[in-house]
């Protein structure tokens, strides 16, 4: 019976190898899963650059579109203030002469 122990300790040891051991439809399920896994993270690629275009364009419309309300801004500005400057050098005209003429 000596002989027989290490025999059933080595088919013990296998058998419990082979429990633990994937099987071909282990291996195919991890595969699909896999597969599964690449088409979804390029469909989400695909979403991301479409999304991030997409971004880019209302940024540059929204950047355009600012630059022109600033433009504007500054020519309603500078027009105001040419009108104001005119204004205050009329007035300083006006105070010199009654200075002159009132001395």
């Amino acid at each position: 019976m000596p002989d027989d122990q290490p025999e059933d300790i080595v088919l013990h040891l296998l058998r419990d190898m082979r429990e633990r051991m994937a099987t071909k439809d282990d291996i195919a399920n991890v595969n699909t899963s896999i597969a599964d896994l690449h088409s979804d993270v390029n469909s989400l690629r695909a979403d991301v650059a479409s999304d991030l275009l997409e971004l880019g364009k209302n940024t540059s419309d929204q950047i355009s579109g600012l630059c022109r309300a600033v433009m504007e801004y500054h020519s309603s500005v500078i027009g105001h203030g040419m009108i104001i400057s005119d204004l205050e050098a009329r007035v300083r005209r006006l105070e010199q002469r009654f200075e002159t003429e009132g001395s």
